[in-house]
């Protein structure tokens, strides 16, 4: 297989491992154990699911670290197209799993504010509920605040894909307008919060480039140029009539 496709293929393959942990701890889990706007039963759900919760804080600290095998590998990729931007789509994935990992601790803070403790006997039940749900909150806002990210690293990515001649072009335009997507969608959950879940219905078909991308790389790989293949097999063909003489 030749290198720049088997590169592809396994960004393509690291790719698929974090869109399959991703949605467990974004999406799943607050949705499972998460009541809005209630503390108590928020409380009462993570403490009778308390090993989930701790899978869902794994989950997210697993994802940012496969972000970062991502970042990487899509440089090996992609850094012979223009090294300038590759670096560039690097350091926002390091700056984005950076901000992932620090927001975990939101979820740690909560999940010791329900389980309680001796430290904590100054406050009574419904305090520390309450504070906890603050922190669940603090995470929720952490996310948001971080596609900014999702959406900025997706920018130099799609312009590497559009440039590059070995992958398709819609993919890269795809792709960049998922960058202006994703920032779209922050600034609407940080200043018109009540319309967010209806503005990120509205972006599902432009974040599928992600998707998209992913399944492209796995599958297909990247078209290596013909006139690249020809000369492989002409070097191939004079090496084996030298070898034999």
């Amino acid at each position: 297989m030749h290198p720049t496709k088997k590169a592809a293929r396994v960004a393509g393959a690291i790719y698929l491992s974090m869109c399959l942990i991703a949605p467990f701890s974004l999406l799943y889990i607050p949705a499972k154990l998460i009541v809005r706007g209630d503390a108590a039963a928020t409380a009462d759900n993570i403490l009778a699911h308390e090993t989930l919760f701790r899978l869902g804080v794994v989950g997210d600290l697993f994802a940012s670290v496969i972000f970062i095998l991502l970042g990487l590998a899509l440089y090996r990729l992609l850094n012979g197209v223009n090294r300038m931007w590759a670096l560039t789509m690097l350091a926002l994935v390091l700056v984005s799993a950076a901000v992932g990992f620090l927001n975990v601790l939101n979820n740690i803070a909560a999940l010791t504010l329900f389980r309680g403790g001796d430290f904590l006997a100054t406050l009574d039940k419904p305090q520390r509920d309450a504070l906890a749900y603050l922190f669940i909150r603090l995470h929720n806002q952490g996310e948001f605040m971080n596609e900014i990210f999702w959406g900025l690293w997706l920018l130099p990515f799609g312009l590497l894909v559009y440039r590059s001649g070995f992958l398709p072009r819609f993919l890269g335009v795809w792709l960049m307008l998922g960058c202006f997507a994703y920032l779209v969608l922050s600034l609407i959950a940080l200043l018109f919060p009540p319309y967010y879940g209806a503005a990120f219905k509205i972006a599902q078909p432009v974040l599928f480039g992600e998707l998209a991308i992913m399944l492209w790389l796995l599958i297909k790989g990247a078209k290596v140029p013909a006139a690249r293949d020809q000369r492989s097999e002409v070097g191939g063909q004079l090496t084996d009539k030298y070898a034999h003489g």
